[in-house]
């Protein structure tokens, strides 16, 4: 190996600690990518991909309108009288509660594609609901964390179009063919936080009043409107529809959106301007901070490439393809765990390595939806991810006691997407 080689490992690990002591992703990226391509002597390596990165048309579009309809979706509360309408069957189900809730978590999540959003409008309603009715505060919370990777069936979420872009199909075809992926390790998961928590004795009867002293209240509507309900799903609705059984109204994800956007004007009858302000909030939202840390990825993977390390990693999974899969879940498992991000390990995999994923005997699309799959289950057990603090702190307990009921469920669903996916 050449010292050019050895340097580039040398900042990879550097990058690593960077990201373990919590330093901003997107710049820790940047600068790693762009210290290998000085190392390789040719800077502008990096900026060039930089430049490349940010006119992405299929992933601005895409990404760009699902974050902005969800902006929109919260500031007119649609998202939460599309909870409450599906919390009203549950309410009485016990211990049953708490596989319903991770379920109808998965649901919302599918709909709005941040992790974060969903936890805040979901968590508002569910885990008073589920403490009420003799849950502990840590295993509501954990139960609603169990939902948080269910976007993966949205098809504007950002992996998702990535993956597909990547191997050239529409990424609603890409969420249609690795759909039973998702809801197996979904499922997967969702039955064993039901074990773990039955396990740690989380149902117990409890004074219906211990729920009162959680700040989350307010956001809750008086009457629910299924009109207003229904809107965070129009896009999805017409997507589904449109990629299986009514082809004539087939269309991309942006349109869905915008469509989206038009019924919820339409229904709640908001400010315009303040509507499309909100929208355009979101958009931005999702291009500075998720299409952020796709190019920075794609900064640190054009590193990689310059200093010859792609390249290398490439040859050693020719001649060990039966560990591609395996190793590209692990890497990005473990560090989606240890950061608390999944998209770092998650865009920096599938921009560098993905695209070669026929060298050694996969497709773009298998691997790419493993390694995506894999980094944000890990994710959902990592202490100091953004999502478990805030519903650790929702619920008032430690991030620790989140992580001590999703680590068995994320583990397991892990060792069933390598061995069966």
């Amino acid at each position: 190996m050449s010292l050019t080689f050895w340097a580039a490992i040398f900042i990879v690990l550097l990058a690593l600690v960077a990201l373990l002591k919590r330093y901003e992703t997107r710049l820790v990226l940047c600068l790693s990518g762009l210290a290998m391509c000085i190392v390789a002597m040719d800077p502008m390596a990096a900026y060039n991909q930089f430049a490349k990165s940010m006119t992405t048309g299929n992933l601005i579009q895409s990404i760009c309108s699902a974050m902005g309809f969800a902006f929109l979706v919260g500031y007119t509360k649609c998202d939460i009288h599309l909870v409450q309408l599906l919390t009203r069957p549950v309410k009485s189900l016990g211990l049953f509660l708490i596989p319903c809730s991770a379920l109808l978590t998965t649901i919302v999540n599918a709909a709005i594609p941040s992790a974060a959003g969903c936890a805040a409008a979901v968590g508002a309603t569910l885990i008073p609901l589920m403490i009420r009715s003799g849950i502990s505060p840590a295993g509501a919370a954990a139960a609603v964390l169990i939902g948080t990777y269910g976007s993966n069936f949205n098809p504007g979420g950002a992996h998702p179009v990535m993956i597909s872009g990547m191997a050239g199909i529409d990424p609603m075809q890409y969420t249609i063919d690795y759909s039973i992926t998702y809801a197996t390790v979904s499922l997967v998961g969702i039955i064993m936080i039901t074990v773990v928590e039955f396990i740690l004795k989380d149902y117990r009867k409890t004074n219906p009043n211990e729920a009162v002293k959680l700040d989350i209240k307010s956001v809750a509507v008086e009457k629910v409107n299924v009109l207003f309900a229904i809107a965070p799903l129009v896009p999805l609705v017409i997507l589904l529809l449109g990629n299986t059984y009514v082809p004539a109204i087939r269309m991309g994800v942006a349109q869905a959106m915008l469509i989206g956007v038009t019924y919820t004007m339409l229904v709640t009858r908001v400010n315009p301007q303040k509507a499309f302000s909100e929208f355009f909030t979101g958009a931005g939202k999702g291009y500075g901070n998720v299409l952020g840390i796709i190019i920075a990825a794609g900064v640190f993977a054009c590193g990689l490439r310059e200093t010859g390390v792609v390249g290398a990693l490439i040859e050693a999974l020719k001649h060990a393809n039966e560990y591609a899969r395996v190793g590209g879940a692990s890497g990005t498992f473990l560090m989606a765990v240890l950061t608390g991000s999944a998209d770092a390990a998650i865009f920096a995999f599938n921009e560098a390595v993905t695209p070669h994923a026929a060298e050694f005997g996969m497709t773009i699309t298998d691997l790419g939806n493993v390694v995506s799959t894999a980094g944000q289950l890990g994710r959902t057990m990592s202490p100091i991810a953004g999502v478990v603090i805030l519903l650790a702190g929702m619920a008032q307990v430690s991030p620790m006691d989140l992580v001590k009921r999703t680590a068995v469920p994320m583990i397991t669903a892990w060792l069933v997407l390598i061995l069966f996916f």
